[in-house]
Formats: C-alpha cells, sequence, structure tokens
C-alpha cells in the first residue's frame, strides 16, 4: 500500500467515523453530540495547521545542521565555476 492510499484510507476512515456520529448513528451523550462534535472538525484543522507550523519552525531551526548538504552544494558551485570558466566566463 503506498503512502498515498493510505492517507485516503485513513482520511475516509475519520470522515466516516465523524459523520456516523454527526448522523447520531452512534449514540452519544446530548452534552458531546450538541456542544463538542460540531467544532471537532474546525480543532482539527486548527491543530493541523498548528502542527504544519511547528514542522516548518523546526526545520528553519535546523536549518544549518546538515553538513552533507552543505558539502554536497559547495562541490556543485566549485564544478559550476570550473565548466563556466572552460566556456570562457569570468566567476570571480
Amino acid at each position: 500500500m503506498t503512502r498515498a492510499q493510505q492517507t485516503v484510507s485513513i482520511g475516509l476512515l475519520v470522515s466516516s467515523l465523524y459523520l456516523a456520529l454527526h448522523l447520531q448513528l452512534i449514540p452519544l451523550p446530548n452534552l458531546i453530540s450538541q456542544e463538542i462534535l460540531p467544532v471537532l472538525p474546525f480543532w482539527a484543522l486548527v491543530s493541523f495547521g498548528a502542527y504544519l507550523l511547528f514542522k516548518l519552525g523546526w526545520g528553519v531551526f535546523t536549518f544549518n545542521d546538515v553538513p552533507k548538504a552543505h558539502v554536497e552544494l559547495m562541490k556543485e558551485i566549485d564544478l559550476a565555476r570550473t565548466d563556466l570558466r572552460t566556456m570562457g566566463v569570468d566567476v570571480d
């Protein structure tokens, strides 16, 4: 099963469970079905956004901790410089 299939399967499972709860096919106490269940999708959306912002912030925070990528990028820059010099372009 690919990751996309797994994501779609989990999304369908969660949405069908929410729909069953919302249509009261699965009985819940009135407090939960009237006050908590209607705001559950909004809460999930806000939580997902907070998670994505955290992942973005963590990626920016740990950006300099990638020495292999730095070495690889410097090699590519040197290769491009030598290639441009062979074509007669001044890169200094």
